[in-house]
């Protein structure tokens, strides 16, 4: 298994023909929700995989301030391949993802826009739910916020 950190323009044409195979199978056919993935922002995001046996099995995208969300970098497209869940990749990669931030992006928060059904898993993590839930591409979401400065 092998970890990258990638800007858009470091990627191979193998790996984003990958990211985007396990990002279709699961977001569109899995949940069952047709949507437009190939929304324009991956070329400003900074993506985060891993392979095994040449195939992505987790994957995220990270924006900084401004990209995503006006006031916080964002984490997305949280994806884990069906038959690698349960081995803790999900958390892997989040923590991956949680790093990169607050190493290179100055920050004193990450927002992002999780699934509902998400909750406990990004809450193990220290997330926190902010605001009303909402629909996204027809499945429940949540606003939610990861403190990095703690006061305590």
């Amino acid at each position: 298994m092998k970890s990258h950190i990638k800007k858009f323009e470091e990627i191979t044409s193998a790996e984003l023909y990958n990211i985007l195979k396990l990002r279709s199978a699961v977001f569109v056919v899995e949940q069952n929700c047709v949507y437009q993935d190939l929304d324009g922002k991956d070329k400003e995001a900074i993506h985060i995989f891993t392979e095994s046996n040449n195939e992505i099995i987790s994957y995220t995208r990270i924006f900084k301030r401004g990209n995503y969300y006006k006031d916080n970098p964002s984490i997305g497209r949280v994806v884990v391949k069906k038959s690698e869940r349960g081995k803790d990749l999900g958390k892997k990669i989040m923590i991956k993802s949680i790093n990169y931030i607050k190493e290179n992006l100055e920050s004193e928060k990450i927002e992002l826009s999780a699934q509902k059904y998400l909750d406990k898993f990004y809450k193990e993590l220290g997330f926190y739910t902010e605001g009303a839930e909402y629909l996204e591409d027809g499945i429940p979401h949540q606003r939610m916020f990861l403190d990095l400065i703690r006061n305590d």
